[in-house]
């Protein structure tokens, strides 16, 4: 099943496929538009996640979607056999990267959406070279990979299996198998060793539907952040850096976030910055965020002792 689909996304790229992902509200407004309920074409299919006929794709792609285990039949409403891709490629420094489909309301779904390219642009603009690297909480290994060739060696660490699937089909798709490892972890529970660089983008919202990539744990879905940023600067060699990249409800001007933790950097060099200052506006909605003025993207980088 995952040679089939490092075969699809090899196909697909071969075929000039690309497609960047916006948000999921993006995506359910454009896909609401007349004329957009079905997919005509790699990108509506791969992309959009439209439903589509089996004669949209050529056989050799549906058959390798099927052999994946990715093809889902649908009830004909008229129009002919309906057929629906359980993954997306995505688009992103020059590479495609599998993950699940939208929407993404399965417990253990594998997201990448604009928090995907902001991360991996921090790690970009941020790390120049670097010896040991775990992405902890990697989902599609995206960050991870495009670091790959900056780094001697990469763990990919999630407690979710499918996003480990994906994670490594991506790293064969961008050919950096060699300097990635993929694990299995809790966090850093089910890793070896010090690092010289944890770099993470986990789930920071409050989520009470059980999805994983979402769920930051705690009322304000900041107990993850914090206690990646404790295991981390606990597991750092000397010198070494922790990058984080994740979210704070502002309430009344005030941080949570940065509150919960200052005694985890107090003596330490770091820098604390908002990188966007309003994500998730629908968030706010939820009684979780019922103080909240905003959600802010939030990038931490502390230096360990």
């Amino acid at each position: 099943m995952d040679q089939a689909l490092l075969l699809l996304g090899r196909a697909l790229r071969e075929a000039g496929y690309s497609f960047v992902t916006p948000t999921p509200e993006t995506l359910r407004r454009v896909n609401a538009r007349p004329g957009n309920h079905l997919a005509r074409d790699l990108r509506g299919v791969f992309g959009w996640s439209r439903p589509f006929g089996e004669n949209v794709l050529p056989a050799a792609l549906l058959g390798l979607l099927e052999k994946a285990g990715a093809l889902e039949h649908l009830e004909a409403d008229g129009g002919g056999a309906r057929c629906r891709s359980a993954v997306r490629f995505s688009s992103l420094e020059g590479q495609l990267f599998v993950h699940s489909a939208y929407p993404t309301t399965a417990a253990n779904a594998v997201f990448f959406g604009p928090d995907t390219y902001r991360y991996a642009s921090l790690l970009l603009r941020s790390i120049e070279r670097a010896g040991r690297v775990a992405d902890v909480g990697c989902g599609s290994g995206a960050g991870g990979i495009v670091l790959a060739p900056r780094v001697r060696k990469v763990v990919l660490s999630d407690i979710n299996p499918l996003a480990l699937r994906y994670a490594r089909v991506n790293a064969a798709l961008a050919q950096v198998e060699d300097r990635v490892e993929i694990v299995e972890s809790d966090v850093l529970q089910g890793l070896d060793g010090p690092f010289d660089l944890v770099v993470s983008n986990p789930p920071y919202l409050a989520d009470d539907r059980g999805r994983v990539y979402r769920d930051g744990g705690g009322p304000r879905g900041l107990d993850l952040s914090v206690r990646i940023a404790r295991e981390a600067l606990g597991r750092l060699s000397p010198g070494g850096r922790l990058l984080l990249y994740t979210a704070s409800p502002i309430e009344d001007g005030r941080d949570p976030l940065r509150a919960a933790l200052a005694p985890l950097l107090e003596g330490l060099a770091f820098s604390y910055a908002e990188l966007d200052p309003d994500v998730f506006g629908e968030e706010l909605e939820q009684a979780a965020y019922a103080a909240a003025d905003r959600i802010a993207v939030i990038a931490l980088e502390a230096v360990a002792r």
